[in-house]
């Protein structure tokens, strides 16, 4: 269970560079509409990435508590 968090914010932070680096793109050719869209996926991906990633922190925790209060 923990894994897929960690799987899905990994996916979502390569999303989030991806499109960073499109907007960059898109910037340098003066495609500011284009890069502006771009910059906003961006964020949005950025953000679902840092969701998941509290959520595997916080399912690992648990995992390690469990696992702690048995030894």
């Amino acid at each position: 269970m923990a894994y897929d968090s960690h799987q899905k914010a990994a996916e979502f932070h390569m999303l989030a560079a991806h499109a960073h680096q499109a907007a960059a793109a898109h910037h340098g050719k003066e495609d500011h509409l284009t890069a502006h869209e771009q910059s906003r996926q961006a964020m949005e991906y950025a953000s679902k990435a840092f969701e998941f990633s509290k959520q595997a922190h916080d399912e690992s925790s648990a995992i390690f508590k469990k696992l702690e209060k048995k030894s």
